[in-house]
């Protein structure tokens, strides 16, 4: 009898090795397909299978998969996105092609655009921040004029909060639009220009039409939107609690997102909670280890038997505050070093320091989730404990970045060097 597989597209630092340890718990063979397998270092630590291909075609991954069943029994099959999440499309129209458990394609393609996505949820009266669409700078300065100033700007396809801006003025909003349209974030062809909703951050978290944990989030100060702290569960009141599952339930209807799991982030205005987006899958990053240590219940596991075919358990195991920090450097340049982690560690209550960066190596700014040099998170029973243990333990983490050389010491250094004697090192004794 062949050996059971799951198929796993690309990979991601955060989840991708509890993916492949939980797979391997469940007794699967994880296989990770990826055009470049040598980024994700977890793969050979755990002595991880992996094939190259092109990921973006699904042409090319079906002709792989097919091989691998020639091998194994295709299990389940899921993955990770990258800033662009058409790769679910991918991994939706495979699951329909091998017949196994997975989204509706249709559903995740909607909601890869983020403008299709909130005409869907207009239509069904869901709270939302006003909004445009454009295709060039004169159609961004007038939805932007229409909405009124200020306004986020960002691009329809993408996720992680790249090129998400605040846009205060004109001058923002033109410099803005200039790099969504023509630099690094051209490919989305548009743009959405939406509403500043003001209020505090929360995103809840559900699997199939359940809603299993409410967050809240702390992204720092505009114009970017980098994450700071998160918490598990959000201070909520029942009732408030209950608007936001609400209107989470009405989000997955709209959209046709009924299997699987879905993250719809929230800001609580002066309107109630109003959505910023919904992702058609697992939050990235740290937050299903936050509702594990929370709740108790292992998100990506119990994501792992519904692609498999096997019964699930969501229930909530119990009742502890968990909350993470995360380390933003405040300018960029060259890390000289960054220590305190072992220290930080040793608190009692600390469940995991990491740091993802190390010394020596450039620190670039972008104003996203790869801002981040690491994180501290924090696990009590308490509210007001799990935040004094985070913060001594953050306390405890120090660094140092030299900031690059600015234009001008760059000249001076180069005319030094021109003015400087030629010297000639002999190899004699």
């Amino acid at each position: 009898m062949a050996r059971r597989a799951l198929i796993l597209l690309e990979g991601h630092r955060g989840n991708g090795p509890l993916y492949i340890h939980a797979a391997q718990r469940l007794g699967l063979h994880p296989i990770t397909l990826s055009a470049d397998p040598t980024q994700y270092d977890y793969l050979a630590a755990r002595g991880a299978e992996a094939i190259r291909v092109n990921t973006d075609k699904f042409g090319a991954v079906l002709r792989e998969c097919c091989q691998v069943r020639a091998r194994y029994d295709i299990a389940g099959i899921t993955g990770f996105t990258g800033l662009d999440e058409s790769l679910y499309v991918i991994v939706a129209k495979l699951c329909r092609y091998f017949d196994l458990p997975g989204p509706n394609p249709a559903s995740i393609d909607r909601c890869c655009d983020k403008f299709v996505q909130r005409q869907l949820l207009a239509e069904a009266g869901i709270p939302m921040p006003a909004f445009r669409v454009a295709a060039d700078a004169s159609e961004v300065e007038v939805a932007a004029s229409e909405i009124g100033l200020p306004v986020i700007l960002k691009p329809a396809v993408g996720s992680g909060s790249s090129g998400v801006r605040l846009c205060r003025d004109g001058d923002e909003l033109a410099e803005h639009t200039t790099r969504l349209l023509c630099g690094e974030h051209k490919s989305s062809r548009k743009v959405l220009v939406e509403e500043f909703a003001q209020g505090p951050q929360y995103s809840v978290d559900t699997m199939g039409s359940a809603v299993i944990a409410v967050g809240a989030a702390d992204f720092g100060h505009p114009p970017h939107f980098v994450i700071r702290e998160t918490v598990f569960p959000a201070p909520l009141t029942d009732d408030e609690y209950k608007r936001i599952s609400d209107v989470s339930l009405n989000c997955l209807h709209a959209l046709g997102l009924g299997w699987g799991p879905a993250n719809i982030e929230f800001r609580w205005t002066k309107r109630g909670p109003v959505v910023i987006e919904v992702n058609p899958r697992l939050p990235g990053w740290i937050t299903p280890r936050l509702v594990q240590m929370a709740h108790g219940v292992d998100l990506i596991t119990e994501h792992i038997k519904l692609l498999i075919g096997q019964e699930w358990d969501l229930r909530a195991q119990r009742s502890h505050i968990a909350a993470a920090r995360f380390l933003v450097p405040d300018r960029d340049g060259i890390l000289d070093w960054i220590d305190g982690d072992t220290r930080a560690a040793a608190v009692p209550g600390v469940a995991e320091v990491r740091i993802y960066v190390k010394p020596k190596t450039p620190v670039v700014r972008k104003g996203d989730y790869l801002d981040s040099m690491g994180h501290v998170i924090a696990v009590s029973p308490s509210r007001t404990r799990t935040a004094a243990i985070l913060q001594h333990a953050v306390d405890l983490m120090h660094w140092s970045i030299t900031p690059f050389p600015t234009l001008g010491e760059q000249e001076q250094t180069g005319a030094a060097c021109r003015a400087a004697p030629a010297q000639v090192v002999s190899d004699k004794t």
